[in-house]
């Protein structure tokens, strides 16, 4: 797998605390850099913050499969694109990638499912315009 499949790669570093009793990062650390790197892309590509704009994406599914480890001071990519961008519905294909230089050696993919619903009635809704607008940026053909 290349960093070509993936249209952004967003900048993580490890921290101290990420790493385990083992000396790795710790497997449940690797779904919050895909958490954080899919929302902070989003801040920056809509220009807002998603908390603000009446429907809340909820992660409903996630998955992450382990390539290799990674450890604190590792510099990390992670690869976003959109398999799936449906009415109520993104489901986005990630890898993380450690930065070696200017090699990236691929550490894990995953996927995660952001199902939108509005902010104080937790019912389903449309994705808002500005976050499909962004999304179909990140749409890969399969």
């Amino acid at each position: 797998m290349n960093t070509d499949t993936y249209p952004v790669l967003w900048p993580i570093e490890t921290r101290w605390a990420d790493n385990d009793h083992y000396g790795h990062v710790n497997n449940v650390t690797y779904y919050a850099y895909f958490d954080t790197a899919v929302n902070a892309w989003l801040m920056r590509e809509t220009g807002c913050d998603i908390r603000t704009i009446g429907a809340i994406g909820i992660v409903a599914e996630t998955s992450c499969t382990y390539v290799r480890e990674l450890s604190f001071p590792d510099s990390l990519r992670v690869g976003l694109s959109v398999s799936r961008l449906g009415n109520r519905s993104i489901t986005y294909g990630l890898a993380i990638f450690r930065a070696d230089g200017d090699t990236l050696e691929l550490a894990a993919t995953g996927r995660f499912v952001h199902v939108y619903i509005d902010a104080i009635a937790r019912a389903p809704v449309p994705i808002p315009d500005v976050v499909r607008a962004a999304a179909e940026k990140l749409v890969v053909e399969a």
